[in-house]
């Protein structure tokens, strides 16, 4: 079991799978199907045959799909929000601790051997694919008043909070936020499904790839706060 856990809005589970074995084999191979099956034709039913439980078990954890993966998403900004602490505490200057937030933001994803039942260079593509799934939907409006996007919401307040540091004057500073997370994963769609919408290259390293991208992240920020 992990040492480190995050804070999850209750809602979006009916039982906190990080706390359980079972839980987190729920975790584990939903992400490593969803990965692999693409969020329509995941399923419970087929989530249960390869934890090898019954369908009933999973439904003991969340009430449905959507929420499932409005957990992992949640989760993913939990874990992302993690790594820029470790990035910038020991940081004093305002623009290096920007700099650096935006680094992990837009590095290539490793998984971390401090959570063994998630596996997040998977969880990442996952993010990239389908996060917007979690809230383009009617009820956007009650998740939002039941707290449900606290994870996404954390993690823009910390950057916007680097941001006017480094530019007190700047007035949109959450703006810029919430647009430098959704641009990084929107890019990176772009680049495999949708290339003529992004300048990065698919023959290029994954390496290159995402250094690009953090120069156009960095960029994209400091010439619009005027730093």
């Amino acid at each position: 079991m992990a040492d480190i856990s995050f804070r999850v809005n209750s809602k979006l589970f009916v039982r906190d799978p990080q706390h359980t074995d079972l839980g987190q084999r729920i975790i584990k191979h939903s992400i490593d199907l969803i990965d692999k099956l693409g969020f329509e034709d995941f399923t419970f039913r087929k989530l249960a045959d390869q934890i090898e439980s019954a369908e009933a078990s999973v439904y003991r954890y969340f009430e449905n799909k959507h929420r499932l993966l409005h957990y992992l998403t949640a989760w993913y900004w939990n874990w992302l929000n993690y790594r820029i602490d470790i990035a910038t505490n020991s940081l004093s200057d305002g623009s290096l601790r920007l700099k650096a937030a935006i680094k992990v933001i837009t590095d290539p994803k490793i998984e971390d051997p401090r959570f063994e039942f998630v596996n997040e260079v998977a969880l990442h593509r996952i993010v990239v694919a389908e996060m917007e799934k979690t809230y383009l939907t009617k009820w956007v409006d009650n998740d939002n008043e039941e707290g449900l996007f606290w994870g996404f919401n954390s993690l823009c307040h910390k950057l916007s909070g680097f941001i006017n540091i480094v530019s007190p004057g700047y007035s949109f500073a959450n703006s810029l936020a919430s647009t430098v997370l959704l641009a990084t994963h929107q890019q990176l769609f772009f680049l495999i499904h949708l290339p003529g919408l992004s300048d990065m290259k698919k023959k290029d390293d994954l390496s290159v790839q995402h250094q690009q991208l953090q120069t156009f992240i960095e960029e994209m920020v400091f010439r619009t706060i005027g730093c």
